[in-house]
């Protein structure tokens, strides 16, 4: 198991300050959460969640693969 990470305050504090344009007591009212809410804000959202098993299952049955004819050994 990996060591747990410090909060990275300064790269925080960069993006809140510079990008978001807070000002220094708006950042430190700030939560971490209401930080990272921001973040996603500005790349389109919450990050997508990993598919799961289920997920590929109902994706193959939904697309499947399709066969040509060429290569096929139930055509040669």
């Amino acid at each position: 198991m990996s060591e747990p990470q410090a909060f990275p305050w300064d790269d925080a504090m960069m993006f809140a300050l510079s990008v978001l344009r807070w000002s220094p007591s708006a950042f430190w009212r700030a939560t971490p959460r209401k930080l990272m809410a921001a973040w996603e804000g500005l790349n389109g959202g919450r990050r997508a969640e990993p598919a799961l098993g289920h997920d590929l299952m109902r994706l193959m049955a939904a697309f499947p693969d399709e066969r040509g004819t060429e290569g096929s050994s139930a055509n040669k």
